[in-house]
């Protein structure tokens, strides 16, 4: 291989590393943030809830996240919205779903 050559393969190989380092340090940054900005506290039906993931606090954010996703009335997907962790009726509606988790898992 002729010095050319050499410099060549080796400038591409460390363009490609760069490349793919950037990538995923793109992606990891965007993981590793809160996923709620504001949060809802007001009381509505638990029976609306199709989904409920809780995110612990951690180095990603400082506080712990439920979100949950909600079902409309006509019986469609309708959206995620964020819970307030804080609010009573919230932290029942979380032991609640652990429960039936549970009983699930059984």
């Amino acid at each position: 291989m002729t010095s050319k050559l050499m410099f060549t393969v080796l400038a591409a190989f460390m363009l490609s590393a760069a490349l793919c380092k950037a990538a995923v340090l793109s992606r990891v940054a965007s993981e590793l943030r809160c996923q709620c900005i504001n949060t809802h506290s007001k009381f509505f039906n638990p029976k609306y809830i199709k989904e409920l993931r809780v995110i612990e606090s951690g180095p990603h954010c400082s506080k712990s996240e439920i979100i949950v996703k909600l079902v409309s009335k006509d019986g469609e997907e309708a959206k995620e919205v964020c819970l307030d962790p804080k609010a009573k009726w919230v932290q029942k509606t979380v032991e609640i779903f652990l429960k039936r988790a549970e009983k699930e898992e059984s």
